[in-house]
């Protein structure tokens, strides 16, 4: 939920992205928006509306920013939705789940139970696009949750995966990790690394994953300079078009005086 500064930031980030894209927003309109976004946090809507000045042609709409909102938090897209379902049926495989993939997959168990994989897929399709639809339209975040299958050595890459994905925090897949470390499981080079930040026994990560790491690391500090640097340029643009609007405002109230 934003805040009352924030709330105000986004109302100037509408008019200015309006403005940018060759048309006006009136002051109803932009108050109903910011009452219908204010559930979305702010680094969200900076980039939404970023993406909707680079992308739309048109006027910006609601449903426009709501779109490139939604695509940021994290759910799987349906048919990616299907596929983890699917890897979640084998009870031997350890699956990171959202709570609309697991109460979806539970509208599709008797189909799979049946053998019936094409009913199956519309049944989960069909769920999931409402639990979709519902969670985003309430301003749900995604939560990830951990489906345990009776492989150990799966167990640890699933585990390995969510937290590198950040699906999983951080020091659950620690605890999780340090356990089957313990536990005599082969863990990866790379889950040994994140284990060993709990267990003290330090190992370090692949070449691959460190280089990964610290181009994540440089993408997510370029990002925010260029949000900073894009919110500046959107109020500084705003501010003149302001003092214009006031000038012109000001002389046509003289000019009215004199007639």
């Amino acid at each position: 939920m934003l805040t009352p500064d924030q709330e105000d930031r986004l109302l100037v980030s509408l008019f200015a992205t309006a403005e940018a894209m060759g048309h006006e927003l009136t002051q109803a309109a932009a108050l109903m928006m910011v009452d219908d976004l204010k559930g979305y946090p702010e680094p969200v809507l900076v980039d939404a509306l970023q993406a909707c000045r680079r992308e739309l042609t048109g006027k910006l709409t609601l449903a426009a920013i709501l779109q490139r909102a939604q695509a940021a938090d994290g759910r799987p897209a349906r048919d990616e939705a299907w596929s983890i379902a699917l890897a979640a049926s084998d009870e031997f495989e350890s699956v990171m789940l959202t709570d609309e993939i697991l109460a979806a997959l539970q509208a599709a168990r008797p189909s799979l139970e049946a053998r019936d994989k094409v009913g199956a897929r519309m049944s989960f399709l069909s769920a999931y696009d409402r639990l979709l639809e519902a969670a985003r339209r309430e301003g749900k975040p995604a939560n990830w949750q951990l489906s345990i299958g009776y492989d150990p050595q799966r167990r640890a890459a699933a585990v390995e995966q969510a937290v590198l994905l950040q699906r999983l925090p951080a020091p659950v897949g620690q605890q999780l990790l340090a356990d089957l470390r313990e536990q005599g499981v082969p863990v990866s080079q790379d889950g040994a690394a994140i284990a060993g930040l709990l267990t003290g026994r330090t190992a370090a990560p692949s070449p691959e994953i460190r280089q990964r790491l610290i181009a994540l690391k440089e993408g997510l500090e370029q990002q925010k300079r260029d949000r900073a640097a894009a919110r500046r340029a959107e109020l500084a643009h705003y501010g003149e078009n302001l003092k214009a609007r006031r000038v012109q405002l000001m002389a046509q109230a003289k000019g009215a005086k004199r007639d």
